[in-house]
């Protein structure tokens, strides 16, 4: 007879990244393929990082500084905030799912979109909670309703914003009067992976709305404007008691050196940022001229990446694209079907992506 386990994880579907560009070119033997699946940042480390990366080869024998001091300390100077506030961690999914942990007890709920980031779902589910999802207004998160779904079970409500794999975005007003109705007993979770993209005027800044909620976390990340997706680094901001909680569970050396020095080197290369999010601006300009050349809908995102729908069951386009050289995002899980998620990438890469989509549909 086998040995339990927990029914809640057994029944758990696994993430599923993006298809590497090595194992496209093992089936397929294409090895000019061009990856738009991941949302990663397609210009590759700034010089900064680079140096960084290479005067941390010396110390690769050693345990990283497990309270991540250094870098701390640059976000702390960075977002004007107590280093005491701040909780590093293993790519922000690590904060996230600490988060549920320590929010959640057998039992409790936790509340998410129905198009939310597969993480939050699995966060809530693996620290004993009950998941409650809240369907979509327009792609997006409809704050009333969740507001309405709090009852004296809830403990944790995640929110992103941007949402992925949507990229619809809630404003300051909504996002204040949702906070508002929330009880001090129930925890929010503000994932902004995506916001050094945002242009938007009204767009919020969740850090500086800790300040005013006791009850609110922001989770930032270096995987996504800063390009250092690899390295997995990511962090959250919050009251200094709920910080602590967290370094309670988090694991010792949860970010290895070399990510921590890199991270630090990212911080300081404001130029790499406003570059990265103006060919952001520029790629995402081409591909929506390209996309309604083609008759086809999209969800208007500021992210770096759109979701297409092409009307019509997605994965037969999606594995066309694939024999194409170019990799993109089923999102059949996430509740869409018909749509296909495509990152941002540099003007040939959004190109190629246009040209074989023409191709397909």
């Amino acid at each position: 007879m086998p040995a339990s386990v927990n029914s809640a994880i057994a029944g758990l579907t696994p993430y599923q990244p993006g298809k590497p560009l090595e194992e496209l070119a093992r089936e397929l033997g294409i090895d000019d393929a061009v990856k738009l699946a991941s949302n990663e940042n397609p210009r590759g480390p700034g010089p900064g990082v680079r140096r960084a990366l290479e005067g941390g080869f010396a110390e690769l024998s050693r345990y990283p500084d497990g309270s991540g001091h250094r870098l701390k300390n640059a976000l702390s100077a960075h977002l004007e905030v107590a280093p005491e506030r701040i909780t590093l961690g293993n790519g922000s999914n690590d904060v996230l799912e600490l988060a549920a942990r320590v929010a959640l007890s057998p039992g409790c709920r936790g509340i998410c979109d129905e198009h939310a980031f597969v993480v939050y779902p699995l966060a809530i589910t693996a620290a004993g909670g009950v998941l409650t999802r809240i369907p979509a207004r327009q792609h997006g998160h409809d704050l009333d309703a969740f507001a309405d779904a709090i009852d004296a079970t809830t403990r944790v409500v995640f929110i992103a914003n941007p949402n992925n794999p949507t990229g619809t975005w809630v404003d300051e007003p909504a996002l204040v009067r949702f906070l508002d109705a929330v009880p001090p007993s129930v925890w929010v979770v503000l994932d902004e992976a995506y916001a050094e993209y945002v242009t938007k005027p009204g767009y919020p800044d969740g850090v500086r709305l800790t300040e005013r909620y006791d009850n609110l976390m922001v989770t930032r990340t270096f995987s996504k404007v800063h390009g250092l997706a690899s390295l997995r680094v990511g962090y959250g901001v919050s009251s200094t008691e709920f910080a602590d909680l967290l370094n309670r569970l988090r694991q010792p050396f949860n970010v290895n050196s070399l990510a921590l020095a890199a991270a630090e080197a990212a911080l300081a290369d404001a130029d790499y940022v406003i570059e990265s999010r103006r060919l952001n601006e520029e790629g995402m300009a081409e591909i929506e001229a390209g996309l309604a050349a083609l008759g086809l809908g999209w969800i208007p995102s500021v992210g770096n990446f759109v979701t297409v729908d092409v009307g019509r069951e997605a994965g037969g386009i999606y594995d066309a694209l694939l024999h194409r050289g170019v990799i993109v995002r089923p999102v059949a899980n996430y509740g869409l079907p018909n749509h296909l998620r495509v990152t941002v990438g540099l003007p040939d890469e959004n190109r190629r992506f246009l040209d074989a989509l023409a191709e397909v549909m």
